[in-house]
C-alpha cells in the first residue's frame, strides 16, 4: 500500500486511471491502528483494479487540509479524480469490500 507524502504522489495517483480509496490517518490514533490491517489486506486484494493509499495527517498536513479532515481515521473514495465519498471513523473489512466491489464492478 503506498503512502502519499506529497501532493505530486497525490497528481500521480489520482491520474492513474483506478478509483482510489484514501486513508488519512495518524500514528497515535488507536481506530487508525486497527483499520491499517484492513485497508492493507485490501489493498493487495484489489491491487489491479483500486489503488488505496494512506494519507499521514501529521507528515502531511496540506493534503488533510484540501480533504477537510477534522476527525481520523477518514476515508475518501475518488473516481477519475472526483470525490464520490467520504466515511469517518473505524470501517469494518466487510462494509470496506463492499464499498470497493461497488467501484471495480463486481456489485450491480
Amino acid at each position: 500500500m503506498k503512502e502519499i507524502l506529497d501532493n505530486n504522489e497525490y497528481q500521480n495517483i489520482i491520474n492513474n486511471g483506478k478509483p482510489v480509496l484514501l486513508d488519512f490517518y495518524a500514528d497515535w490514533c488507536g481506530p487508525c491502528q486497527s483499520l491499517m490491517p484492513i485497508v492493507e489486506k485490501l489493498s493487495a486484494k484489489y491491487e489491479n483494479e483500486f489503488t488505496i493509499a494512506k494519507v499521514n495527517v501529521d507528515k502531511n498536513q496540506e493534503l488533510a487540509r484540501q480533504f477537510g479532515v477534522r476527525s481520523i481515521p477518514a476515508l475518501f473514495i475518488l473516481e477519475n479524480g472526483t470525490l464520490k465519498e467520504k466515511l469517518v471513523g473505524f470501517q469494518t473489512e466487510a462494509a470496506l469490500d463492499i464499498k470497493i466491489k461497488s467501484y471495480v464492478g463486481e456489485i450491480a
